[in-house]
């Protein structure tokens, strides 16, 4: 069960955290982070196991636990308002391969920001927020 869960965590990451998947990468920590994780759910799945719960609702409610610091995707939330407010950036960057790159440096940019903000599930939604990110990633498309 572990070695699944650290499958789906991984898969996770690459559709929701790719910044953080790259850096963990770039520093050989990857196998590391994905097993602490995995171990840090260690008490729900065994309560999981001892109350016999089928393996899917198990993996399920491990993974709940496991992405719940990970939620919501800055990565995410960066490129989707980039595609949908400067589209032609967007498109320009996706077109030449460096759309995942700038997702990453824009959100370096507007660390200050989401820090301000608290950015989390019950602000993502935020219009102070939403423009206060986009006035950032206007700055940084003029440089």
């Amino acid at each position: 069960m572990k070695e699944q869960l650290m499958t789906k965590l991984h898969s996770y990451l690459l559709q929701n955290q790719l910044d953080l998947l790259i850096a963990l990468q770039e520093e050989h920590r990857l196998d590391h982070y994905l097993r602490s994780k995995v171990d840090s759910a260690g008490d729900l799945l065994e309560q999981c196991r001892s109350e016999k719960r089928p393996d899917y609702v198990t993996e399920a409610l491990c993974l709940e636990e496991l992405t719940r610091d990970l939620r919501p995707s800055r990565f995410n939330y960066m490129q989707e308002l980039l595609e949908q407010e400067f589209e032609a950036d967007y498109l320009r960057m996706k077109k030449s391969g460096i759309l995942t790159y700038e997702v990453i440096n824009l959100i370096g940019a507007c660390e200050p920001i989401f820090e301000v903000f608290a950015f989390g599930e019950e602000n993502e939604d935020n219009r102070e927020l939403k423009y206060a990110v986009m006035g950032m990633i206007a700055e940084y498309l003029e440089r």
